[in-house]
Formats: C-alpha cells, sequence, structure tokens
C-alpha cells in the first residue's frame, strides 16, 4: 500500500512538471539566426487569456523538491547500524529570496544490530523498521544569489513506522510495533523534529540541485522496537540522512534563457545569446524599433530597409555608404550630387556649378587651350600656358589682354604699340600750333596746306599708323558753340586728309570745344595754344562714327 502511494506521489510530480513544460511552447519558426553554437528553445508569443486563479497560484513562488539517499539509525541498537535508503518528495513555497516554507514526505528504511550490552553481556539483537513521514520546515537560504547558496532548516512532523526487534542468532521475534506477530497491523505514530543543513548549486533561476544532510528527533524510544528505562524521552531514538536532490521553482521557466522569466518577458522569442532589459526585450538604444542585435547603427535612429541605419538626405542610400550624407544625391556618385550633371559628383568638383572636364576637377576650358577658365585670364579665347591663357595675336610677347595695339606688333614698353617715329611725332607737334582757320569758321587758311600734307605723307609712308584728330577752343564765346566749332574744325582736317589720299577708315575725328584746355586762357598767348588741332597715333581698327 505504501509503495502504491509513493508511486501516485511520484506520478503527481511528473504531471506538475508537464504543465510547467506546457507553459513554455516551441515556436513553429524561428527565422532570427542563433548567434552562438549553443542551440536553445523558442517560444510563441503567449496568449492573450485572462489568468485563472489556479495559474496565479501556481506560478507565485511555488515549487517541488525532491531527493534520495542513505539513512543511518542512532539508538539503543546501533552499534552497527546498516546503512538504508530513503526517498523524500515535497512542495515549498518562496516566503522571500531567502526563506521557503516546505511541506515534505518521505519514505524510507532503518536497520541496526547490537551485540553487546554495556555490562558486557551479550546482546545479539537486529532490529529493521519501515517508515513513512510528512513534515513542515522553514529553510533559510543563506546566499540565494550566489551559484552555490548554503542553507539551514528546521520543523516539525509526523513519523509512521513499524518496527521489529530480534534475536541475530535465532532470528526469534522479541518484540514490536506496528505488527501482530509477523503481521502488519496499524502503524505507530510519533513527533519528529527535523534539523538540517545543506548547499543549493543553482542551475539557474528555476532549477537547482542540492546536497542536504538532517537529523530527525523522534520524541519515541520505539523507532528500534527496543524500548528502555528513557522510553518517550526526547533524543532517545534518533536517525540521520543524507540525501541528494534537486528543486523546481514554477513560473521561473525561460523558454528564450534571456534571464527574464515568461511570465514577465514581453519578448520570448529572443534569439539565444541577446541581451536584454527587464522586460525581456532585446536592448534597443537609438529607439528606432530595430533591436541592437538587428541594427547596423545602434547609437543613431535609423530605417528598417538599412539595417536600422539613417538616411538623412532621404535619397535611398543609407548614411554609413553615403558621401554626402546630407545632400541628397545618386547612387553611381555614392549618394552625392552633381550639380551641373557633368559626370563629376559636387563633392569632387571645384565647379560644381558649371559642366567641365574631368581633368580640371570638373572645370570648364571654354577656349579648348588646355587652361582650365578658372587658371586662364583669358577664358573666351585659345591663348598661351605662358600668358595665362591668353593669346598673342601680333606675337610681339605682350599678351592681346595687356597689349594696347594687339593686332600690330610692338614693344612692352609702349603696352604692346609700335613706337612712333621721331620725325611723325616732330610733324604732329608742327601741326598743333601750324593748322590755322578762319576766325570763327571751320575753313583751313592756305598757309596751313604744307604741314598737313607732312601729315598725308606721314601717313602713307606708315600704312600701320590709325589718326585720331581732336579739335580744341579756348573759352571766348558760347561754351556748346565752341564744342560745335570744335568738332567741325577736326572734321575739316579729316576731310583734307582723305581728300589728299588717306584711307578715311584710318582716321577718326572728334571735338572738344573749350574742356582741355593746355594753356591759360586769360592771356592773348595761352589762348592761342588752347586754339590747336592734336593729331594721336593709334594701331588698333578704329570706330569710325557715320557723318551727320
Amino acid at each position: 500500500m505504501k509503495r502504491i502511494n509513493v508511486l501516485l506521489v511520484l506520478l503527481l510530480s511528473a504531471g506538475i512538471s508537464v504543465y510547467a513544460q506546457k507553459k513554455c511552447v516551441p515556436s513553429e519558426d524561428l527565422t532570427t539566426p542563433v548567434l552562438q553554437e549553443e542551440a536553445a528553445p523558442s517560444c510563441a508569443a503567449p496568449k492573450e487569456v485572462e489568468p485563472t486563479k489556479f495559474d496565479n497560484w501556481f506560478v507565485e513562488g511555488w515549487g517541488m523538491n525532491m531527493s534520495f539517499g542513505p539513512t543511518i539509525y542512532v539508538g539503543d541498537v546501533s552499534k552497527s547500524s546498516k546503512v538504508k535508503a530513503m526517498i523524500g518528495l515535497g512542495v515549498q513555497k518562496e516566503l522571500n529570496p531567502h526563506i521557503y516554507w516546505r511541506l515534505n514526505g518521505a519514505y524510507g528504511q532503518l536497520s541496526g544490530e547490537k551485540d553487546k550490552y554495556e555490562s558486557g553481556g551479550d546482546a545479539n539483537l537486529k532490529f529493521s523498521n519501515k517508515f513513512t513521514e510528512i513534515n513542515t520546515s522553514l529553510k533559510f537560504n543563506l546566499a540565494p544569489e550566489k551559484k552555490i547558496s548554503p542553507y539551514l532548516y528546521a520543523g516539525v512532523g509526523l513519523i509512521n513506522f513499524r518496527s521489529k526487534l530480534s534475536n541475530s542468532q535465532s532470528g526469534k521475534l522479541i518484540s514490536s510495533y506496528g505488527y501482530k506477530g509477523n503481521t502488519a497491523s496499524s502503524a505507530t505514530h510519533e513527533v519528529e523534529v527535523p534539523l538540517g543543513l545543506g548547499f543549493d548549486w543553482n542551475i539557474n533561476q528555476a532549477f537547482s540541485m542540492n546536497l542536504d544532510g538532517s537529523m530527525r528527533i523522534v520524541k519515541s524510544d520505539k523507532l528500534d522496537a527496543c524500548v528502555s528505562d528513557n522510553n518517550d524521552k526526547l533524543l532517545q531514538d534518533m536517525f540521520g540522512a543524507i540525501t541528494v536532490g534537486f528543486a523546481y521553482k514554477f513560473g521561473y521557466r525561460d523558454c528564450d534563457k534571456d534571464g527574464v522569466v515568461n511570465r514577465k518577458d514581453k519578448c520570448p522569442d529572443t534569439p539565444y545569446g541577446i541581451a536584454v532589459d527587464e522586460n525581456g526585450c532585446p536592448f534597443d538604444s537609438d529607439h528606432d524599433g530595430i533591436p541592437d542585435f538587428e541594427d547596423k547603427c545602434p547609437n543613431e535612429a535609423g530605417l528598417a530597409e538599412f539595417q536600422g541605419c539613417p538616411d538623412s538626405d532621404g535619397d535611398g542610400i543609407p548614411d554609413y555608404e553615403d558621401r554626402c550624407p546630407n545632400e541628397a544625391g545618386l547612387a553611381e556618385f555614392k549618394g552625392c550630387p552633381d550639380s551641373d550633371g557633368d559626370g563629376i559628383p559636387d563633392v569632387d568638383d571645384k565647379c560644381p556649378n558649371e559642366a567641365g572636364l574631368a581633368e580640371f576637377q570638373g572645370c570648364p576650358d571654354t577656349d579648348g587651350d588646355g587652361i582650365p577658365d578658372y587658371d586662364d585670364k583669358c577664358p573666351d579665347k585659345y591663348g598661351l600656358a605662358k600668358y595665362d591663357g591668353c593669346p598673342d595675336t601680333d606675337g610681339d610677347g605682350v599678351p592681346d589682354h595687356l597689349d594696347n595695339c594687339p593686332d600690330v606688333a610692338g614693344t612692352a614698353k609702349n603696352n604692346g604699340c609700335p613706337a612712333v617715329k621721331k620725325e611723325v611725332l616732330k610733324i604732329f607737334e608742327k601741326a598743333l600750333t601750324g593748322i590755322q582757320f578762319e576766325t570763327g569758321k571751320a575753313v583751313i587758311k592756305k598757309q596751313s596746306f604744307p604741314i598737313l600734307n607732312d601729315v598725308v605723307k606721314a601717313m602713307k609712308e606708315n600704312p600701320e599708323y590709325n589718326l585720331e584728330i581732336n579739335g580744341h577752343t579756348d573759352n571766348v564765346g558760347d561754351s556748346a558753340k565752341n564744342m560745335k566749332l570744335s568738332e567741325d574744325r577736326a572734321a575739316s582736317v579729316r576731310k583734307y586728309l582723305i581728300d589728299h589720299g588717306v584711307q578715311d577708315v584710318r582716321m577718326v575725328s572728334h571735338g572738344y570745344g573749350d574742356t582741355r584746355p593746355v594753356a591759360d586762357n586769360s592771356t592773348k598767348e595761352g589762348k592761342a595754344k588752347n586754339r590747336r588741332v592734336e593729331f594721336k597715333v593709334v594701331f588698333q581698327k578704329l570706330e569710325i562714327e557715320e557723318e551727320k
């Protein structure tokens, strides 16, 4: 009967274990790869079902324990105790991390022999005992947070037993309790006090192994069926046990092995080996909804399509691959724009707003002279490198942009213009005062013809010369009239030269009236000097105004 009871207890514990296992259902599909070689179970997300009262009772700190080990009797017939076995099973409730309440049951046997009495006479005693017990105790964990935690416990219980005492030589029954002769009858009941200590090896939050040493102090002298003069005195009969076992705490199942029990785990399918927060969810440092272990940029909020990395400029290229993360660009240029469309991204383009050439870092060479515009002082004219991209049309060593006479070879001293011959300069000096007009008119006096003929001759002998003819007056009279008079006189001189064979395209005339005096108009001599016609040699093509 007792064996049947023990079997029922074992079946009950197995059923409880199965119930606990069903709290963790393997998920059908685990798409996230395990990061370590050791495989780990995965749990499907729990269904949103209102827990029953039994569920709440079941998970709040309850557990079970089981133990097995040898027993050793200490009492009247214990000079040569025989080692027997005991198996125990119980339930427990965690009151706090340091204190557990336990209700335990056990089945076992005791045995011992005594050859001599203390007086020296032959005893030849032998006893056997079969017992069951149930007790309640408080267990005190001294270091519950450690992997190896020592503990102490004490309690009170009831032991049921049947014991026989017989002669070890003849086998004759001497006395017994719980038997009628050799036939089992009602078991004897006595109070016991279990005291013990041991060590827990905490494998995880739910499961621990233990090594336990205990002593049962029984208020009886009947365990060995040998009643002495001190019958029913405490400490008269005792037995000890050294057991190994395990304890399992319900509600601490951790299917994904992340250190957060299922009932508190909001992310029950976390891949094995991933660090999690207090809710059992993988850390998401940048709060972008992508856990750090899947986030290529765990410290920057990003997008799922880029494995958690940002795309600051929204050009479809994540910042970690984007050379220009703050400017929308093109994939072919690694996220950089090409504003001028010349095939050179702006980040490498010295002239990002002008289409240019790769050889000039994206800058143009408008005139195609091999000198980029930013180094070319004449970007619209094909030129030479030694002249910073400017041409030297007349080949005089003075580039056109510095050459006052770019079409006529000259000297650097004269800014690219040729030097005017000295004899010609002398003729023009004579003409300043040698050309005379009728008073108030633009009619040239005959005495001026010789000097004008010398000018004609000089122009014909020097076809590269062009001539500016400028007329001036003194300040006598109306200024507007003076201006008109100076223009007419300069035009009369030009007409004379044309009439005598000088090409009209080589000469222009201007009148300045009294605006450019060269002497003091308050004297007769000064006024005479201010009434003049000046000749200025130029070498560039002249723009001839049409006659009004």
